[in-house]
Parts: structure tokens; sequence; C-alpha cells
């Protein structure tokens, strides 16, 4: 077995001539920012009950806690770079990691659960605008031909969020109570605010930022049917991933352990996912678009369908996870090679995407789960990322052709 040395982003990594040196510092110190940002996006996903207890709420309204930040972040991913057209993104992605840890220390203190939902508005907006201007910074760290690995390297952050916070979360809560908790992550989001400091090179603003770019980008024949595809890979995998506990009940024999170890088996397929993703979005995007996808969509079927096979169950876990893993690197790469000259409208739609898909495949999943039953909900969510995956390559093809043609 051998391995392509010369691919990895490293620093034996040959460069070309004329060439910037990458900063990988820089691209890892982006990575701690998205991983303490997302952390506290799903921590209240293990703190329910001692939150709706501490504040006298039921656990329903207690959820509303994540629902806010999701629906915030349609509005702030595209929302950040119009605020600051002009501020150093340097300085900018500093104050979002310090924003972060300002929304935490408001809800470990909030007295009120309305105190807390402005708390995760302040989320909301830390988030989806760091995600959003993630992929214009790293653009400016490496060169264009390592962008989906930087993506890759940044993405990390966000697997090892989804993998880490919900049991952090509770067996740090089980220790010391919910509100430090919070305080523990609010210190993680200052660090990160120190390491990008420390690592991020001054990093001016795009010159094509505001509100016309925004437009422009918006305008973009390539780009919408790139957006719909996305919403459909990323609502289809929502319309599933939001009930898999319903879906899990179906597999013979499966306890609450053995519950964990699906979860853990999806967590590590959506690990080596992103890990492979970086590589493909580089070498081999376009057809990555199409086939990763398919894959995801395979995923969902197979494990509705088939869940008393055990074994293929929890095989189509590991494809599914893989999928959605690779996913989100994918459609980063595309956007920033769709609208090379305004990254951060495509970034900030992207962001915008991924947050109504989660809003549209939860609510559909759940009319589907209600009238017609989990099995449909999975082989719809199966369905529509299969065709996510259509759009969103021809999209990509497309857009080649254009730069190939000079159009």
């Amino acid at each position: 077995m051998t391995t392509d040395t010369a691919s990895l982003p490293t620093a034996a990594t040959r460069i070309p001539a004329g060439e910037p040196k990458p900063n990988w510092f820089g691209v890892v110190a982006l990575m701690i920012g998205i991983f303490a940002v997302v952390t506290s996006e799903f921590l209240p996903a293990s703190l329910l009950s001692p939150m709706a207890q501490g504040l006298g709420i039921s656990e329903g309204v207690a959820g509303q806690a994540v629902t806010v930040t999701a629906l915030v972040g349609i509005v702030a991913g595209p929302g950040v770079g119009l605020l600051f057209p002009r501020l150093n993104r340097r300085h900018l992605m500093v104050g979002l990691a310090l924003l972060a840890a300002l929304s935490n220390v408001l809800v470990a203190i909030a007295p009120t659960f309305w105190i807390l939902l402005v708390a995760r508005v302040l989320l909301g907006i830390a988030l989806s605008g760091y995600w959003s201007m993630a992929l214009a910074v790293a653009s400016q760290l490496v060169p264009g031909r390592l962008l989906g690995r930087a993506m890759m390297i940044v993405n990390m952050g966000v697997s090892m969020a989804t993998v880490v916070a919900v049991p952090l979360g509770a067996y740090l809560g089980a220790l010391w109570g919910w509100r430090a908790v919070f305080i523990v992550v609010a210190v993680l989001s200052v660090v990160a605010a120190v390491v990008l400091l420390w690592r991020l090179p001054s990093i001016a603003a795009a010159k094509e930022a505001g509100v016309r770019a925004l437009f422009d980008t918006v305008k973009s024949p390539i780009m919408i049917v790139g957006l719909l595809g996305l919403v459909l890979v990323a609502g289809g995998h929502f319309a599933g991933f939001t009930y898999i506990r319903i879906g899990a009940d179906q597999i013979p024999g499966l306890d609450a352990g053995g519950l964990a170890i699906l979860l853990a088996v999806y967590g590590v397929g959506g690990f080596f996912g992103n890990l492979v993703s970086g590589f493909l979005a580089d070498r081999r995007l376009t057809s990555s678009l199409f086939v990763v996808p398919v894959l995801l969509g395979v995923g969902l079927i197979v494990f509705a369908v088939l869940p008393m096979v055990v074994p293929l169950a929890f095989a189509a876990a590991i494809v599914w996870g893989f999928a959605f893993g690779g996913v989100i690197t994918l459609v980063q790469t595309w956007s920033a090679r769709v609208e090379p000259d305004r990254k951060e409208a495509a970034g900030g739609l992207v962001v915008a995407g991924f947050q109504i898909a989660i809003a549209v495949g939860a609510a559909v999943g759940g009319a589907l789960v209600d009238g017609a039953g989990v099995q449909s909900t999975f082989i719809a969510g199966g369905v529509a990322a299969m065709l996510g995956g259509v759009l969103l390559g021809l999209s990509s093809r497309r857009a080649s052709r254009v730069v190939v043609s000079g159009e």
C-alpha cells in the first residue's frame, strides 16, 4: 500500500514556484474556533432536563434554545459580512468567538428562559457568522488547489464537536450542574479567540463584500441550482437523522447500549468522510458532488428497508455518516469554485442553506413520521439526497465549463 505524500498538507508538500506557503497553523486555529462554537450549539441536547428544571419550564420549551439558534443562523450566515463589510477578518473571527463566549456566560447566569433565548440568539449570530466566514478566511491562508483540504481541517472541528458535545455536557453536568458546563465552554471559546488572535494573520475584507455582492451571488443561476441541491441533500439527511431513534427501533434486539454503538458508528463514518472529502474536493469535485449524496441516499434507504439484517443496518449507518461527513466540505469548496470573487457571500448562503435544511428536514420528516411512518421518512430523505446530488453535480459541471470557456 502506497500513499501519495505529495498531496498531504505537511511541510513536505511540494510548493509550485511563486506560490505562497500554506499557513496550516492558521487553518488549525479556524478549526479550534469552529469546535468551540459548534460545541456551544449542541450542549443543550444533553442538558435539557436539568435546564428545564432549573428555569421552571418544560423540556419541550427548553428545546427551543436549539431551534432559535438555527433560525437566527438563516439570517446571520450571509448577514455578518453585510454588517461588517470593511472590518479586518482576523478581528471579525476573534470577535465572533468572543460573542460565543458571552452567549455561554449569559446562559450560565440566566435567571429566566427569555434571557436564555437572547443568549442563544447571540450564539446563532456567532456560529453562523463564523462558519460562513471560515471559507473566505481559509482561502487566504492556502492556495486555491489546497482549499478542499483546508476546509476538511476546519470541518474536523464540526465533526469533533458533534461527537464530543453531548457526552461532555452530560458528564460534566452530572458532576457540576448545567450552568457550570456553559461556563466551561465559555472558557473554551475565549481560548479559541486567543488562538485566532495569535495565529491568524491580518486578512482584509473581500473587495466584493456587502449587499451588492450578496445580491449578485443570489442572482447566479449556477448558485441557485446548487443551493437547491444543498437543501435537498441536507434536508434529506436531517429528515432521517432527526428521527434516527425511532428508525433504530426497527432493528431487532437493539437496546440503549446498542443505540449508543450505532450512533458511535455513524459518528466514526462521518469523521472519515470528512477526512476523505478534502482530497476529493481538490481533485474530483464534480464527480464527488454526484456520487457522495447518492451514497447518503443509499445509506438512508437501506437503513429504512432492511433494519432486520442487523449488520447491514450498521453498515448503512456507516455509509450514511461517511457521506454526510463529506458533503459539508464538498459544498463549501463548490461554492468557492462557483463564486471565486465572492467567497464571503457564497459561504454565507451555504450556511443559510444548511440552516434552512435543518428546519425543513425536521419539519417534513416529522409530518411523514406521523402520517406515513418512519420507514417512508427515511426513504423520502434518501431520494431527496440523491436528487440534490444531481443538482449539485450539474451546477459544478456548468461552473467548470463557464471557467474553461470564459463565459
